[in-house]
């Protein structure tokens, strides 16, 4: 019979969530609460656990074992000095000895008869010196002694008690000592000291520039015109600060469109709504009526009417955008071909559709075609043929619209983006500035040049 694990499996995990939040809560009330600092307790952390490390081995392995080795040495020297002098006992040989132990191994003996020691042992230092020195002696000598360490700072004192007296033989602090302790101790904590600074620099110059950026965003939040911010620190923090700017650009740019769209609004309607005002006027409010007396000022009523409907849907659409569609992958070949038939379709004339290679980006489909329609109808209204082309280079996919048309001069090619600016023909003067607003949204950008066919060329980059 299966045993089912799930609900054990489901009250473990809930016991481990819970032990989680009763930990975190600690911690977090300890841990810093600026980045800056969390940063620095990221690098302050290995660096002391990296320089403690350090002084383990050193002190742990390199130092005990040299220390281990000059002690040794220092007692096998007296060691052998004691054994001379056990077997030459001639006042002659024990002056010749203890000169001897003097000029070769740098031990400087005296003897004192008749004393005895007053203690035994060792007086303590920092390092492990003192106690391999007493553990070299005890085991090679096997008589009382007393180390002195603190007596003379340039030799070490050690006071042997022999069977007729002392041997005080003095070492010199250079055989015993590798180097002093608390030098290798400060350098360590100087060293991280000295890092941990510079890292401190370094990391707050980094944080001066996030809280720059989010000084700037706080700021253009509540609706001030800060400019835009200069990008500095790390890459990824200018990338950011980069992004910002844009993003601070669109949405100005966005916001005086839409300004300027609303300010139009009432210019554009005011033309048909006073004709529909005067068309009104002119039939009689009382009395028979005879309708085909009235046709024509219908008719324009109607077309009036029309006029309008077609403006405000220009303005919803203009005010809508285009961020609701999902971008896909899209066969930019593939697209041109069927923007091309529909407008063949329409009665428009395409001269050739020029895509060398399979191109795809990701795009939304249905906000680009509506670009190229618009463009495709702009140059059907100025009675043009139109060329379409692809292709791809470093900036991405460059989608090219020729025609033969009549142009337009170099001085207006960027006025005409701007809404209400090229109005004409019965247009709202908002198909080229919804075109660059979708076109932007995609991250790309679009303009105006002379064309090969000698009309106007509309270049369209978007990102690969």
């Amino acid at each position: 019979m299966a045993v089912d694990d799930r609900p054990r499996q489901a009250g473990r995990s809930r016991s481990m969530a819970g032990l989680y939040r009763r930990m975190d809560r600690p911690v977090r009330r300890v841990l810093p609460r600026s980045l800056l600092g969390r940063m620095l307790l990221i690098v302050l952390i290995p660096l002391l656990v990296t320089q403690g490390i350090s002084l383990e081995l050193f002190y742990g392995n390199y130092l005990k074992v040299v220390s281990r080795r000059m002690s040794g040495s220092v007692a096998a020297d007296i060691v052998l000095t004691l054994d001379l002098l056990k077997r030459y006992q001639a006042p002659g040989d024990r002056a010749w000895i203890m000169n001897q132990a003097r000029v070769r191994t740098q031990l400087d003996m005296d003897w004192d008869p008749g004393q005895r020691l007053a203690r035994t042992g060792s007086t303590h230092v920092l390092g492990p010196m003192d106690d391999d020195l007493a553990y070299a002696l005890d085991n090679s000598i096997g008589r009382p002694f007393h180390v002195d360490w603190i007596g003379d700072p340039q030799t070490v004192h050690i006071r042997i008690q022999m069977p007729d007296g002392v041997l005080d033989v003095g070492a010199p602090r250079k055989r015993l000592a590798v180097a002093p302790i608390w030098l290798f101790v400060a350098w360590a904590v100087g060293s991280t000291f000295l890092l941990f600074t510079i890292a401190s620099l370094f990391m707050r110059n980094q944080i001066r520039a996030i809280r720059r950026l989010a000084r700037a965003a706080e700021l253009f939040g509540l609706g001030r015109d800060i400019g835009p911010i200069r990008p500095e620190g790390a890459q990824e923090v200018r990338k950011a600060a980069v992004a910002f700017n844009r993003m601070q650009e669109r949405i100005f740019r966005f916001v005086a469109q839409r300004t300027a769209v609303l300010a139009g609004v009432s210019h554009d309607l005011r033309t048909p709504l006073t004709r529909l005002r005067l068309s009104l006027a002119m039939i009689p409010p009382q009395g028979s009526i005879d309708a085909a007396q009235f046709q024509a000022e219908v008719t324009d009523m109607v077309g009036d009417i029309a006029e309008m409907e077609g403006m405000i849907e220009s303005y919803l659409s203009f005010a809508r955008g285009e961020g609701a569609e999902t971008p896909v992958g899209v066969d930019i070949g593939q697209m041109l071909d069927e923007v091309a038939s529909a407008f063949r379709r329409a009665g428009g004339t395409i001269l050739s559709v020029s895509v060398p290679e399979a191109i795809e980006a990701v795009l939304r489909p249905g906000a680009i075609r509506r670009v190229l329609d618009n463009l495709l109808q702009n140059a059907r209204r100025h009675g043009a043929r139109v060329a379409l082309s692809a292709s791809q280079d470093e900036r991405g996919v460059v989608i090219c619209v020729d025609d033969d048309g009549p142009g337009i001069p170099r001085d207006r090619m960027e006025a005409v983006f701007r809404p209400f600016e090229s109005g004409q023909d019965g247009g709202t003067g908002l198909g080229l500035t919804i075109a660059r607003d979708i076109v932007r949204a995609h991250g790309g950008d679009i303009a105006l040049r002379r064309s090969r066919l000698g009309g106007l060329q509309v270049r369209i980059v978007l990102p690969a």
